[in-house]
Order: C-alpha cells, then sequence, then structure tokens
C-alpha cells in the first residue's frame, strides 16, 4: 500500500479532528515572511561548507506566531524561528516542504541548518523545500537558560563514584536541594505559564501551525531521536493533516521518566558492547585483548585518568569527562576507529600525540558551546512531559537499577532528571500514541543505537497503528540522512513515493 492509498482510504472514512485538538484556530492563516538568514559577512565568517558552498547563502528565515497557552489564544504569544532551504529542482518537481526535527529537546533547528547541508539525495533536495524550526523555548524561539542549569554538576560528581545504594543520606539532600535550586531558577527566568507550556502536546500544536503557515496541505516529516515523540503525536492528533513521517530513533512514549532513565542506560551499555566488538574485529588499533578483558582493561584506563588527568586547553580529562566524550561519540558510527585509536594511544601513554590533543581539543571546544541553553530546554520538555515520579528515594532505586543495566556508565541517566521531581504542573499528552487513522508512517530503528534503544522502535512500529519498521544492524544514533545508502535509499522511496519497506526489513551495518 502506498502513502496515497492510505490517505485515501482515510478522507472516506469521513474522520474530523478531535475538538480537544482545535485550539487557537485564529492563528492559522498565516504566511511566513522569508528573507535572507545570513549577511555576506556572516556566511564568510562562517567558513566554508563541504560539499555545497551555496548552502548557507541560500537559506531563507522567517517566523510564525504561536500563543504561549493554545488553550488562551488571547494571552501571550512567542514567535518561533523557521529556516528554509529551496527546493533545487524544477518547478513541476517540487512537493512542498519536508520538515526537520533533529532531537533533544533543546537541539535548535536553525542553528543545525546554519552550521552546513543535510546528507540528503539530489532527489529530495529537488523535490522538496527543506524546512526546521525552533521550539518553543529553543534557540531564537523565546529560547531560554536557566541561571542554575549546572546546579546539580558538583553532588552528581560527588555520587558518581559510589554504587546508587550506598549513596547517604546527606548526598541525597545534597542532590535533592541542587535540583530544586534548578527548578526553581527556571521558574524566576520564564515564569511557571511558560514552563507549563513546553510540553510536547504544544509543540505539536506549533508545529500544525508552521505546516500551515508553509502552505502545506499535508505535513511530510522527518523526526530524530525525540522529534520521533513530536511526530508519533501529530500522527495522533492531526492523522487528516498528516501526509508523511519518517521517526528515526524512537523515544518512549509509553513508561516513565525513570524507567526511561535505565532504559537509555541499558542501550547505552549494549552500543559500547558493540563498539568495544568492532574494536576488537576491525579497528587497526584497539586498546583491548579480548571480549572478557575489555571491561577490566577499561576500567584500568578510566583509573589513571583519574590519578593523572589530562589537560587539554585549560580543562581537565579525568575518568567522566572521558566517559561523557565516549557515550556521546557512540552516537556517530563513524566515529568509532577513532575512538579506537584515541583510547589505545591513552593506554599506551601516548597522550601528546597530536591526534590525541585535536580530538580532545574538539571535545572540549564542544562542551563550551552555549553552556546551559540546551540543558534548560532538554529538562523542562522532559519534565513537562511526565508525571513527578516521586521523592529522591524513587530516583536512588531507578538508579541502582541503571547501574545493574550498565556497569559500565552507571547510574546517571535516571539521578540526572531529579529536578522533575519539583517541576511545576505541566498540560501532558492524554495518552500513548498510536494514531489510527494515520496514513502510513514509517519508523527506523537502529540496533546498537546507545541512546534510544533498539526496543524502543519496536515497541512504537507496534503502538502506532500503521506505522512500518526498518532496521539498521549497526551502530550510532539515528541512520537516515547519515552515509547508510541502504537506509537512505528506503527512505526516499517512502518520502517521494510512498512506498514503505516489507515486513521485517533490514540494512546491514557500514562496520
Amino acid at each position: 500500500m502506498t502513502v496515497g492509498t492510505a490517505l485515501a482510504l482515510v478522507a472516506t472514512a469521513g474522520f474530523a479532528p478531535l475538538d480537544e485538538w482545535g485550539h487557537a484556530r485564529s492563528f492559522y492563516g498565516q504566511h511566513v515572511d522569508w528573507s535572507p538568514c545570513l549577511t555576506a559577512d556572516e556566511i564568510a565568517g562562517a567558513g566554508p561548507v563541504e560539499g555545497d558552498p551555496d548552502w548557507r547563502a541560500r537559506l531563507e528565515c522567517g517566523t510564525v506566531t504561536v500563543p504561549v497557552d493554545h488553550g488562551d489564544p488571547n494571552g501571550r504569544t512567542i514567535e518561533l524561528a523557521v529556516v528554509r532551504h529551496p527546493a533545487q529542482g524544477p518547478a513541476e518537481q517540487r512537493r512542498g516542504s519536508l520538515v526537520f526535527n533533529f532531537g533533544g529537546p533543546g537541539r535548535a533547528g536553525v542553528a543545525q541548518f546554519e552550521s552546513g547541508p543535510l546528507a540528503l539525495s539530489r532527489r529530495v533536495r529537488d523535490s522538496y523545500d527543506l524546512v526546521s524550526f525552533d521550539p518553543r523555548g529553543v534557540g531564537e524561539s523565546a529560547g531560554f537558560t536557566c541561571p542554575a542549569w549546572d546546579a546539580m554538576e558538583r553532588p552528581l560528581e560527588a555520587v558518581e563514584d559510589v554504587a546508587p545504594a550506598d549513596v547517604d543520606h546527606d548526598r541525597l539532600q545534597d542532590l535533592e536541594s541542587a535540583a530544586r535550586r534548578f527548578t526553581w531558577s527556571c521558574l524566576d527566568e520564564v515564569g511557571e505559564e511558560f514552563l507549563a507550556n513546553m510540553g510536547t502536546v504544544n509543540v505539536v500544536r506549533d508545529l500544525d501551525l508552521i505546516r500551515d503557515a508553509l502552505g502545506d496541505d499535508r505535513l511530510t516529516y522527518a523526526g530524530f531521536s525525540y522529534g520521533t515523540y513530536i511526530g508519533a503525536l501529530y500522527a495522533d492528533m492531526y492523522p487528516e493533516n498528516t501526509r508523511a513521517l519518517v521517526l528515526d530513533g524512537a523515544l518512549r512514549t509509553r513508561r516513565g521518566l525513570i524507567d526511561d532513565g535505565v532504559e537509555q542506560s541499558r542501550g547505552a551499555q549494549t552500543a559500547w558492547e558493540a563498539f568495544v566488538a568492532y574494536c576488537l574485529e576491525g579497528a587497526p588499533e584497539c586498546p583491548f585483548t579480548g571480549a572478557e578483558e575489555a571491561p577490566g582493561e577499561a576500567e584500568a584506563l578510566l583509573a589513571g585518568l583519574d590519578r593523572r588527568p589530562l589537560v587539554v586547553r585549560g580543562q581537565r580529562i579525568d575518568r567522566h569527562e572521558m566517559l561523557t566524550l565516549l557515550r556521546d561519540s557512540l552516537h556517530t558510527e563513524r566515529q568509532w576507529e577513532s575512538d579506537a585509536h584515541l583510547l589505545a594511544r591513552i593506554a599506551l601513554g601516548d597522550t601528546r600525540d597530536p591526534f590525541v590533543q585535536a580530538y580532545l581539543g574538539r571535545f572540549v571546544d564542544g562542551r563550551n558551546e552555549s553552556p546551559g541553553a540546551e540543558e534548560s530546554a532538554f529538562m523542562a520538555v522532559r519534565c513537562a512531559d511526565h508525571e513527578p515520579p516521586g521523592g529522591v528515594r524513587a530516583y536512588q532505586e531507578g538508579a541502582e537499577r541503571a547501574a545493574r543495566s550498565s556497569p559500565f556508565f552507571g547510574g546517571d541517566d535516571v539521578w540526572s532528571y531529579l529536578p522533575c521531581a519539583s517541576w511545576p504542573d505541566a498540560e501532558s499528552a492524554a495518552r500513548a500514541p498510536s494514531a489510527p487513522m494515520a496514513p502510513l508512517l514509517l519508523v527506523v530503528g537502529t540496533r546498537n543505537d546507545p541512546a534510544t534503544p533498539y526496543a524502543w522502535a519496536e515497541e512504537l512500529a507496534d503502538q502506532l497503528a500503521t506505522a512500518t519498521l526498518l532496521t539498521y544492524e549497526g551502530g550510532g544514533h539515528t541512520a537516515y540522512a547519515g552515509g547508510r545508502s541502504c537506509v537512505d535509499a528506503a527512505v526516499d522511496a517512502y518520502l517521494l513515493d510512498g512506498v514503505v519497506p516489507e515486513h521485517g526489513a533490514s540494512c546491514p551495518g557500514a562496520l
């Protein structure tokens, strides 16, 4: 069945949108007033663009007005920043807009476009205006930074080397107090009303206003990681406005916040073990001598960094910074060879190697970019989307489960969500989306995804009534538009021709 056939079935069913989603109708009928995103000086200062030197010059920016509270259209409004790269093909080939959300929560779509071109096929770039946006509270869309965004850093460092079950009362109190400081600082910065409306249900309402302002009758969309929840909820709330949605790196929509943290820890452990297997079997250099020996050898390397941290550009790289680097780099499969080389050099004590210094320098630079903004938006959305899971003891029990699931990375995923225990009440989605009236949807899952476990993709594909699952058998976080020809071809066929893969379809790993 094609997308067009499924749309015809929806039309004949006579489905009308639920009144509960029909807020802020007065905001429909807008048009985006596009203008160049960057001046000539800004383009020159941004440096060369690999593969497409004119990409930044073609970018157009505009805004769409949305209410902070869709249930109160006469109240406060904000301007959402929208970016467009116009379709490059002839007029008869163009199909409207392909809207992207790059995840997070907290990732800014405008900055992502301005950083360089998306790795999409020529046919997709010729056919679609490529569009993204900064969701509410992010980037140029009333983005904010909670002043105490780093309040939990020291309390978390104090428990990093302690088994969660052994964290004593005083340290628990420190964690809880720091989490409250973070929450209160967010309230002081933007107010309770804004925080209460940061949830994904309102991002979806905003997205429908963007679709309308773009002039598209139906939404064509690619959502990565957290963007999959936006897409799944959109299909559930606005099936009559849905054309084709790619949901790559599925976020879980059914369980609680602590369970999410436990499952994310398990996914990170799975990805680490896949990296170790690659390192032993295919990397030119590897610090490990065998699968059974690898945990002890990795621990010895980390312990060495605790005894004698590396200093790069004035910042210390100890055990915990290295764990952060490794976990982040597991998201990008193409970096695994470099990770293996880095660890091999460190294990040999060759830390002045130019490659080591350059690799760690890029990591330090990335950690220093826009401190606090993405973390603030991330926490605001995650807390708004979930009921508070209880007090600090509930988090401690969850951290114990996470540490058992991930001996290498531990239970930090759960501890980090502690501000949600004191978050203000917010409107969350009424139910886990099933989208029974939506056209055909495509879920993409990566077998060794370190951030959104493959089991979540299986669960979302089962949960959405019209979804098909495409499996990438390799590693990394998300698979489409990442240079994986099999995945790209299958997704392009869906976006362009409405053809979904066969049931059980998979693509081989690249390594």
